[in-house]
């Protein structure tokens, strides 16, 4: 074994050299991987700078390579399932392309931008509804590789990768339809986000062109939360205005505190009231009764994201739109209204 070295100072490619007695140079094609070297002697130079606790300056590689090796994922939240799975989708295909992932969570658009423009990623995968269109022209013209997942928006390094929310609400609303439900309500989430917009748009226009009307008295504000939307569900059962036939809930969080809420005033599902979620995450499908959903293909979503940003980087394409889009999952949440209810 190699003698213990104490260091009480931040260590330096020029301390390794010292202590394994080679220059500078050598050191730094050793821990850079540079094929000139004995075998034997890259190992002693990797022991060395590992003995030493030696990290080396990211920032002074990068002046030489100007790159990174680093994307960043750009959101407000890491609240909810969706987004565990939309991360962890995203920081395995960086690995598997040899990237680091930098995640912010940040509701600051300033923060937000400083890291980007200050170059400390090579790209950028964003969900954040604080980069306004302003900020995507200042992006733009900066040249930096950008992929969002929160808007359409294409260019020379600019892609999409969305959920088509607007059929995802058509084919709820128009599966609600089919049951004979005319009386639909909808449990909203973030009204600024691109999801939960098209996801409404498209609700109301199949309402619209099937010509039924929707009441904003059955219009929820859930915040895509189980607790919200329970607290919601719960206050418009205490003021005594009139059940939907149905709730369509912004995604299946919502859903289940819809459900939980009903369930609380003794409301039984569906026998007396249909509910119908989105996203179709792993609970959905064990909860009682389980749920009736949309699947979303959330890990597709951030695995062609990285492709995507990694593209641009390399120079390998252009900004471009892909659209994904999901399959309504039949459960027991749901059934046919009946012709006489005692809701």
């Amino acid at each position: 074994m190699g003698k213990e070295i104490i260091i009480n100072h931040k260590v330096t490619i020029k301390d390794v050299a010292k202590e394994a007695g080679v220059s500078i140079s050598t050191v730094s094609n050793a821990l850079n991987g540079v094929d000139v070297l004995h075998p034997d002697t890259k190992e002693h130079i990797l022991n060395v700078a590992k003995r030493m606790n030696y990290i080396p300056n990211i920032n002074g590689r990068n002046l030489k390579s100007n790159r990174t090796k680093v994307l960043g994922l750009f959101i407000t939240t890491m609240t909810g399932p969706y987004y565990g799975t939309l991360t962890d989708a995203i920081y395995k295909q960086c690995e598997k392309n040899g990237y680091e992932l930098n995640i912010f969570i940040t509701k600051n658009d300033q923060n937000a931008l400083s890291n980007i423009l200050g170059r400390r990623v090579d790209g950028a995968i964003i969900s954040n509804e604080f980069i306004s269109e302003t900020h995507e022209d200042l992006l733009g013209k900066a040249n930096i590789p950008i992929v969002f997942l929160d808007r359409e928006k294409t260019g020379k390094v600019m892609s999409s990768v969305v959920f088509n929310s607007y059929k995802g609400g058509q084919v709820v609303a128009e599966y609600l339809i089919q049951l004979g439900h005319e009386k639909l309500g909808y449990i909203k989430g973030f009204g600024h986000i691109y999801d939960d917009i098209e996801r409404f748009r498209g609700f109301q226009d199949t309402l619209k062109d099937a010509g039924l009307a929707f009441s904003t008295d059955h219009l929820l504000y859930g915040d895509f939360e189980e607790e919200a939307s329970y607290d919601a569900v719960k206050a418009f059962i205490n003021s005594g205005k009139d059940l939907p036939d149905a709730f369509f809930a912004g995604n299946d969080s919502s859903a289940i505190g819809c459900m939980k809420a009903l369930q609380s005033e003794g409301l039984s599902i569906p026998e007396d009231i249909s509910v119908i979620g989105f996203d179709d995450i792993e609970i959905s499908e064990y909860y009682n009764p389980p749920i009736t959903t949309v699947n979303n293909p959330i890990s597709e979503q951030g695995i062609l994201a990285v492709d995507r940003l990694i593209n641009l980087i390399q120079n390998n394409g252009v900004g471009q739109l892909d659209r994904l889009e999901g399959n309504l999952v039949v459960r027991n949440s749901c059934t046919a209204k009946k012709n006489e209810t005692s809701l």
